[in-house]
């Protein structure tokens, strides 16, 4: 018998009130594929860029279908098929990253994709957890940092950068965070020291720290770049937004797409999860949407300052 899920598309090139919700086909799972029944799916700022025209307009890649991770049951398993973490059966609780189409209440995708969830890991941290984190683990791939040095880290209490300031802190490096003071606890919390963004940041951080090893810029503000131009070695600063000034200023950028990154991000999904399901890579999940008010959920996360992930729940 054939399945069906609701999932959430974009018709067309727009902002979030372009989504809509349809019902479609999930296909069965064949040799090297899982069918996930998805209990949350997570809601990251790259969903609406791929619809919103930005990155690509391009009329015959519509409809488009966001959604990057989710985490769920697994309904069926092709034949012969493992899961990428090894082994798998119906009813394990999974988790999948990089895959399409994640706002749907099931979908089908690569078994490579697909890992075992540990139990101590809720459904909706569980489908936050890869997209931030391969980014921030990509981050210091680029630019390492070693114990005792101090480092500057840019939008330190935002999904990205708490997750850098565990890995940091893990390390036994020094991270100075910049961050809202309504968010300084965030930052203490994963082990930053927190610094106020805005003008006179520059002298805030010398004071904190007169020599800054490197910077990560998860924010791609100029205010971000330019400090990180005055304090940090060209040689080590990376940046995940500000691609332009990256290119004009000749530091590090990186993104998903990039072939380099995408084979390390790829790589580094089960030592984040074993992390994870230990307690030691912790990603808060401010909010939860019903799947069905998706636009609601990314009008949200567009908006700023979210105060931590958000999952819809099918």
């Amino acid at each position: 018998m054939t399945e069906h899920a609701t999932q959430v598309i974009a018709p067309r090139y727009g902002g979030p009130e372009v989504l809509q919700a349809v019902e479609v086909e999930v296909p069965q799972a064949g040799p090297g594929q899982v069918t996930i029944a998805v209990r949350a799916a997570g809601v990251n700022p790259t969903d609406y860029k791929g619809f919103s025209g930005r990155m690509s307009s391009d009329p015959a890649a519509l409809p488009i279908r966001p959604g990057y991770e989710v985490a769920g049951v697994v309904t069926e398993l092709g034949a012969d098929t493992e899961l990428a973490s090894g082994g798998g059966a119906v009813g394990d609780e999974v988790v999948a990253f990089r895959i399409p189409g994640g706002y749907s209440s099931a979908v089908t995708v690569p078994a490579e994709d697909v890992f075992a969830k540990p139990a101590g890991l809720d459904f909706p941290t569980a489908a936050n957890l890869l997209l931030v984190g391969t980014t921030a683990a990509d981050m210091l791939r680029v630019v390492p940092a070693a114990a005792g040095e101090t480092v500057l880290v840019h939008g330190a209490s935002g999904a990205v950068g708490v997750v850098l300031l565990q890995l940091l802190r893990a390390r036994g490096v020094r991270a100075l965070g910049t961050a809202s003071e309504s968010r300084f606890d965030e930052v203490r919390r994963f082990g930053g020291e927190p610094v106020a963004y805005g003008d006179g940041l520059t002298a805030r951080v010398v004071a904190l720290a007169p020599a800054i090893d490197a910077a990560y810029d998860c924010v791609g503000t100029d205010e971000a770049v330019d400090v990180s131009l005055a304090l940090a070695p060209l040689g080590r600063i990376v940046t995940i937004a500000a691609h332009g000034r990256a290119q004009r200023d000749g530091f590090r950028a990186i993104g998903g797409r990039d072939p380099e990154s995408k084979v390390y991000r790829d790589g580094v999904r089960a030592q984040l999860i074993a992390l994870a399901g230990a307690g030691d890579l912790v990603v808060p999940v401010a909010r939860t949407y019903p799947l069905a008010r998706a636009a609601e959920a990314l009008t949200h996360l567009a908006n700023g300052h979210p105060g931590g992930k958000i999952a819809l729940i099918p």
